[in-house]
């Protein structure tokens, strides 16, 4: 089992390190471009906050992007929002239908570890690359800060990379369910799923009617807007993340020991 977790966290730190810097280095630039915009936010800032159903959506009738506080919030927590669901996308909806696609199965399940255990390595490596990635990107953010001079919001920043991971880790649970039902790696529909839930959530909070059912998507409980203007998030969207990570997991283990798995 070690070995095998170990063999994934090598196989896929090329991607954890292209995403991270990547995610996280679009993050830095913005907030570093804060200080050259500045001269012109005011402006902008009245703008973007009478455009009506735009503005809800984006978070800009709530916050100003005239505070580095809000400008963060507007901007880079939409950069990281939809990089990060990519991301837990990609590690998660091959981790376990690779080994089919690629006709390593058989000779993986030779070796004396039972499929629960390949699961549970697997499962595991996907957790610590999302928590790896979390802690790059929440670093190159805290030195943008710093950079400029700037205090860190440091309690809705945690609360915001918290409730980012959590949402992170509901979209891998549910890719890692299609990669252990599926024979072949679905790229496609791990990104679709992601960008889904994210535009779910962005149109659920245009259109009035759909304001009540929010929750459904992950990114109901991670949205930065709605973090960093200390605005209370209900409890109901954390409940069913959890129940959808352990049903997810659960039904992966279950479905990847009973399926017969292609030599």
């Amino acid at each position: 089992m070690n070995s095998i977790f170990i063999y994934e966290l090598k196989l896929n730190l090329k991607t954890l390190i292209i995403w991270s810097l990547a995610v996280g280095g679009m993050g830095l630039v913005c907030i570093l471009l804060y200080k050259s915009m500045q001269g012109d936010m005011k402006e902008m800032a009245d703008a973007f906050s009478n455009m009506g159903a735009f503005s809800d959506a984006f978070g800009m009738s709530t916050l100003s992007i005239v505070t580095l506080k809000g400008y963060f919030a507007t901007e880079v927590g939409t950069v990281h929002g939809i990089g990060s669901g990519m991301f837990a996308a990609i590690i998660a909806i091959g981790i376990i239908s690779k080994e089919e696609e690629m006709h390593s199965g058989e000779f993986l399940l030779s070796l004396p570890v039972s499929r629960n255990k390949v699961v549970l390595a697997k499962s595991l490596s996907v957790l610590i690359m999302l928590v790896l990635f979390t802690l790059i990107c929440s670093v190159l953010y805290v030195l943008g800060f710093v950079m400029l001079d700037e205090e860190v919001p440091v309690n809705e920043f945690v609360r915001f990379m918290s409730s980012q991971f959590l949402m992170n880790l509901e979209i891998a649970s549910l890719c890692l369910l299609i990669s252990a039902f599926s024979s072949k790696n679905k790229m496609g529909l791990g990104l679709g799923l992601a960008m889904i839930l994210y535009f779910y959530d962005l149109i659920g909070r245009v259109v009035p009617d759909m304001k009540d059912y929010l929750f459904i998507s992950p990114y109901s409980y991670a949205n930065a807007s709605e973090i960093f203007s200390d605005k209370d998030i209900e409890a109901l969207p954390f409940v069913l993340a959890l129940v959808v990570i352990v049903s997810a997991i659960s039904l992966a283990f279950a479905s990847y020991n009973k399926r017969d798995l292609a030599s």
